[in-house]
């Protein structure tokens, strides 16, 4: 896949109508960061799941950088960190 093409299927992962396999993305990822706060008695944001689950995928990439998923894995984390970055409350 060239570099286009990792990006488009990256959006059709994070476009597409997730919520009913894992609920909503900015609630979900709240969630998340709560229960890691808790657990590393330390305030985490939802933009900061988005890069440690992105930290996560370049992990994996380390054990085996030919695995595509960990590569659109990784623009999905990091395209929903930046909406949620960006969006005014």
């Amino acid at each position: 896949m060239n570099r286009a093409e990792i990006l488009d299927k990256a959006k059709e992962y994070v476009t597409k109508d997730r919520d009913a396999d894992h609920g909503d993305m900015e609630n979900n990822f709240g969630l998340i960061a709560e229960y890691w706060g808790l657990h590393l008695e330390t305030h985490i944001d939802p933009t900061d799941v988005a890069v440690m689950m992105t930290l996560l995928k370049l992990a994996r990439l380390k054990s085996n950088p030919k695995f595509l998923d960990n590569y659109l894995d990784a623009c999905g984390y990091m395209s929903c960190g930046g909406e949620l970055a960006t969006k005014t409350k």
